[in-house]
């Protein structure tokens, strides 16, 4: 058996001499070294050294496939690192890694956090409202950040969303010579901080966050009418049955409050919707609730929409569902896949009242009223009943 060819290398602030005697081995071996200008500086690997392009490729590796290769890595490589990236483009007998310390690891051991309690998220490419779903009061959260001005501009946009209050250190070159750890509060903080490697610590004070339960609140999501509204959001959702990593048909999305709050469990979402300015709210929800990443958004109209996609594990469709929609997306679901459909129509009431019958289920209508002021007292005001068809494949 061949020895690999590449070893993937995790190195810190302190260079060469907190590398492990295997990883110095096959760094002095390698023909070729990848790596951020900072990682070969402080390897110290002179002409050997290939800085990775910008914007990131792991591709230019192959080119040194089955010639003695070494690519450095901040701390763990497979943790926000190039590890994942180059390991699914190879082989399993082509490459070894040699972590070291994270520098996830390394803030919580500063700051004394217990780190499977603590959230930990890359930011160097992502927007700050990857935050959203995990501030909460005390909730603590380690964040890679691109540079200083990164900092502030973090800073400023927890203060912006009323964390203002939160406890937030710096820390800066962890686990070298030139550690600096630094406390401030959010909306304190000065922003001058040297931009070389950094990590920011959040214990969250101020706000109160979102709220864990389905049936978020309708105002925190932008829309024009065209959503379904908070208690029967709620039951969608319970019928709906979320779980992590499951995939999400959002058929006539509206809002797309139904794929923002699939999200928030842990899945991905396809919200299709005909109109471009709802498909526009949709886009706004996803991204001010740090989402974007996890719901796609195509502007169709089904069942064609659909042709393409991934099978689900579950479908909601909000209205406007006909036998030949039903046809054509039922005939895609796998075994176990569940189905909601929704109706405020005596029409759509009656295609669900048959295929409850032909698919069984659960058929259920809901009326809703909500108190309103009529001259000096207060009565009912009801809402149009909603038929809900739930079924599993």
């Amino acid at each position: 058996m061949t020895d690999p060819w590449l070893t993937i290398i995790g190195i810190g602030e302190d260079g060469l001499a907190g590398l492990s005697e295997a990883s110095r081995k096959a760094l002095a071996k390698a023909e070729t070294v990848f790596g951020g200008e900072r990682h070969l500086a402080l390897a110290d690997v002179g002409g050997r050294g290939r800085p990775w392009p910008v914007p990131f490729d792991a591709n230019v590796v192959l080119g040194c496939r089955g010639r003695p290769t070494a690519v450095l890595a901040s701390g763990d490589p497979f943790w926000h690192g190039a590890g994942a990236s180059l390991a699914e483009k190879l082989d399993a007998s082509e490459w070894i890694a040699r972590p070291a310390p994270s520098t996830f690891s390394l803030a919580a051991a500063r700051l004394g956090w217990r780190l499977e309690s603590t959230v930990c998220l890359g930011l160097h490419a992502a927007p700050f409202e990857r935050l959203v779903p995990h501030l909460a009061r005390g909730a603590r959260v380690l964040c890679l950040v691109r540079d200083g001005k990164a900092v502030g501009d973090l800073a400023k946009w927890l203060t912006a969303r009323g964390w203002g209050a939160s406890s937030f250190w710096t820390l800066t070159a962890l686990g070298g010579p030139r550690e600096v750890i630094a406390k401030h509060r959010a909306d304190n903080f000065a922003g001058d901080v040297a931009a070389n490697l950094l990590a920011v610590a959040i214990e969250a004070k101020g706000g109160q966050g979102i709220p864990r339960s389905s049936g978020l609140s309708d105002d925190l999501f932008l829309h024009d009418g065209q959503i379904t509204k908070r208690p029967v959001r709620a039951l969608a959702l319970s019928a709906l049955a979320p779980r992590p990593a499951e995939r999400l048909w959002d058929v006539g999305a509206g809002s797309g409050s139904i794929s923002v709050e699939w999200a928030l469990c842990g899945g991905t979402a396809t919200a299709v919707e005909m109109r471009e300015d709802r498909a526009a709210n949709i886009r706004s929800n996803a991204a001010a609730f740090g989402l974007a990443h996890r719901i796609t958004i195509i502007t169709g109209t089904a069942p064609e929409a659909l042709a393409a996609l991934e099978p689900p594990d579950a479908v909601f469709i909000g209205g406007g569902l006909d036998r030949a929609m039903f046809d054509a997306t039922w005939s895609r679901l796998a075994p176990g896949a569940r189905l909601v459909a929704h109706s405020v129509t005596l029409e759509t009431e009656a295609l669900l009242g048959e295929l409850h019958r032909q698919h069984g289920g659960e058929l259920m209508r809901v009326e809703i009223a909500h108190a309103a002021p009529l001259g000096r007292y207060r009565s009912w005001e009801a809402v149009r009943p909603v038929v809900q068809w739930s079924a599993v494949r």
